[in-house]
């Protein structure tokens, strides 16, 4: 259904949900699909690494304006966070990992209900498959597309490296995995969720059968038939029956 006229209702303190009347069952869906930076996890990655070239504060500008929708073209916005990167030894990568990269807070309770549901499990990413191939490992999650960050002679190149399967993973990009994955298993896309925080996750948000803001931007939040406010991910549970 639509739920563009829909009231925004406070479910719980710092829970609100439009468009719908819980408990929902999790096993009704089949598909959940996470966005990676400040959703799943703790921090925006390009952010962080920037913080090894001494550009945190240009390129944080940058991502900040394009997660609040204010820069038209994210595959562009993209290129030039990149850009900023070269030069910067891979090792900076790991440290970032170690260091800096967390699971939000909530992100394993939900991920393994949803597995225990029989849902399958999707991270797509304006990233950098450095970091979602690892977080894809540690919740053994089911499929992941992000970007890949040119390396030569031990350092980033400041370039994007071009794929077989297409272009930046922006918007648009993150829209057709999701339906992509739909078909693959046979799904209808009111059968998915996805769980974002900025506006390149609107398009798939839009396209999912429940759409989930975490800690969100004003218009992710808008328009989200869940916006989590304060808490973990786990906290989507509260809207759902458990099998």
């Amino acid at each position: 259904m639509s739920t563009d006229a829909a009231p925004r209702l406070e479910f719980a303190p710092g829970l609100t949900i439009r468009g719908f009347d819980p408990p929902l069952r999790l096993a009704d869906f089949r598909l959940i699909a996470f966005d990676m930076d400040s959703t799943l996890i703790n921090i925006e990655c390009v952010d962080e690494i920037a913080a090894a070239a001494g550009r945190k504060t240009e390129v944080a500008a940058i991502t900040e304006a394009a997660m609040r929708g204010e820069i038209a073209d994210y595959k562009e916005s993209l290129r030039r966070r990149v850009a900023l990167l070269a030069g910067v030894p891979v090792e900076a990568l790991e440290r970032v990992w170690q260091e800096r990269l967390r699971l939000n807070p909530g992100a394993e309770v939900l991920v393994h209900a949803c597995q225990s549901a029989g849902l399958k499990t999707l991270l797509v990413s304006g990233g950098f498959t450095y970091f979602t191939d690892r977080i894809s490992d540690r919740l053994a999650l089911d499929f992941a597309r992000s970007n890949v960050l040119g390396v030569a002679n031990g350092q980033l190149t400041g370039r994007l490296v071009d794929q077989p399967w297409g272009d930046i993973c922006d918007g648009e990009e993150k829209k057709r995995m999701l339906l992509q994955i739909c078909v693959r298993l046979g799904i209808e896309p009111h059968q998915a969720i996805a769980v974002g925080d900025g506006a390149n996750d609107l398009p798939m948000m839009g396209a999912a059968g429940l759409s989930v803001a975490f800690h969100a931007k004003p218009k992710v939040r808008e328009q989200a038939m869940v916006a989590i406010e304060s808490g973990g991910l786990d906290r989507l549970l509260e809207l759902m029956r458990l099998p």
